[in-house]
């Protein structure tokens, strides 16, 4: 697996129980293979226009792990000096988003669906929406 050169990011690779004939089995656990406590989940699913942008967003404490449990998607990973493009597109490698960190989601197919997995419920103040302002926070800090 490639390493990423940004920080607060990561791949990460669920171990693969199986075969081709019974199928496979893929395990994440809170706090081993997924580096925080989980306190939330959600899906991403039936994306109608595939060349839609998601995301467009970064958090200040929140950390998140994605998986693309069917088809394919790109995210692309800034930390306000640096960029990363990231494909995923098999359901037990997935990607590990930390705190401060501005993502997008392009590159997706008919059949994606994504599972995501927070370490936070729901904080609408969490979010920084605005890449210019997330930019000045990554160089001021928040006031």
């Amino acid at each position: 697996m490639r390493s990423l050169n940004i920080r607060n990011c990561r791949l990460i690779e669920l171990p693969k129980i199986g075969d081709d004939k019974r199928g496979f089995l893929s395990i994440g656990e809170s706090r081993k293979d997924i580096p925080f406590e989980i306190k939330r989940i959600y899906y991403i699913y039936k994306i109608g226009d595939l060349s839609v942008v998601r995301g467009q967003h970064a958090h200040k404490k929140l950390e998140q792990a994605f998986f693309c449990i069917h088809g394919k998607v790109t995210f692309l990973v800034d930390d306000g000096e640096r960029r990363e493009e990231i494909e995923l597109k098999e359901p037990n490698k997935g990607l590990y988003i930390g705190p401060k960190l501005w993502h997008n989601m392009i590159g997706f197919s008919k059949d994606t669906v994504i599972l995501a997995v927070a370490s936070d419920y729901y904080n609408e103040g969490d979010y920084i929406r605005d890449y210019d302002k997330f930019v000045d926070y990554m160089h001021k800090g928040e006031k």
